[in-house]
């Protein structure tokens, strides 16, 4: 009796030692399995992060001297000390918006550099964009927004489109059925507080397939990603913006683009 229940025991304690040990290393192969995942995940975010800052090759758009490269109305646009100056005036106000349009459309990644001030009123640097009217030099899609009250400046604007798609501080995905899914990094007043219209800012726009990022004196303002495959678009114009309404004046310089292959 005693031997049957000692080998009865001892048969139990086998047992429960291998189920231990399996679940051991069931449990330590799924951290390994997890742990290469996540460094695979970082490691691609990495690389998708220099990709955006690093390498490609480097385009000048504005030779400082001309408009040569650019169309748009001869009466608003014009180079003076290096410069792209567009201007309007009270006397001759434009009735819609207008822009100074690049003649070579880009296609998929890249980052656009270039210096910016304002003088009243409203502008913007579009991108991927589409022209609506050559006549009048009229464009539609995303839009690097720039004012003078600074209430605007970072954000990403769908001209004649789907309008403000991430306010300043805001990342926002887009779904297919063009819900936005909405989080704040940072505060729209204080990234404000770093933008300084009448003055020279540099503004940047990094384009990574439908992932667009906007920053202005090397602070990230906005992230969208836009999932709605019949609004997104993957090519197009770059222009720059003279928009309706009072008097105003932008200047444009040091205009680069560089892209990857």
């Amino acid at each position: 009796m005693h031997q049957i229940l000692t080998r009865s025991l001892l048969f139990a304690a086998l047992l429960v030692a291998s189920t231990l040990s399996f679940h051991t290393q069931s449990m330590a192969q799924e951290t390994d399995t997890q742990t290469a995942q996540e460094n695979t995940n970082d490691s691609a975010a990495d690389a998708d992060h220099t990709r955006s800052l690093q390498g490609g090759t480097v385009t000048t758009l504005f030779d400082g001297k001309s408009l040569d490269g650019w169309r748009g109305r001869d009466d608003l646009w014009s180079v003076e000390d290096g410069m792209i100056v567009g201007k309007t005036t009270d006397e001759a106000p434009i009735s819609k918006n207008t822009f100074l349009i690049l003649n070579d459309e880009v296609e998929g990644d890249f980052e656009l550099s270039l210096q910016f001030k304002i003088e009243n009123g409203n502008s913007g640097i579009q991108y991927h964009s589409r022209v609506l009217d050559e006549d009048e030099f009229v464009v539609s899609g995303y839009q690097a927004d720039i004012d003078a009250a600074n209430r605007f400046a970072g954000i990403l604007y769908e001209e004649k489109g789907r309008g403000i798609l991430a306010l300043r501080g805001q990342s926002v995905v887009v779904s297919e059925n063009g819900k936005k899914q909405i989080e704040t990094f940072a505060d729209a007043v204080e990234l404000g507080n770093g933008i300084h219209p009448g003055e020279w800012n540099d503004y940047r726009v990094v384009v990574r397939g439908n992932q667009l990022e906007h920053f202005i004196n090397e602070t990230q303002t906005m992230k969208l990603t836009d999932n709605q495959t019949e609004k997104a678009r993957h090519s197009g114009v770059i222009a720059l913006q003279l928009h309706q309404g009072p008097a105003m004046t932008i200047r444009f310089k040091h205009i680069t683009l560089r892209q990857w292959k």
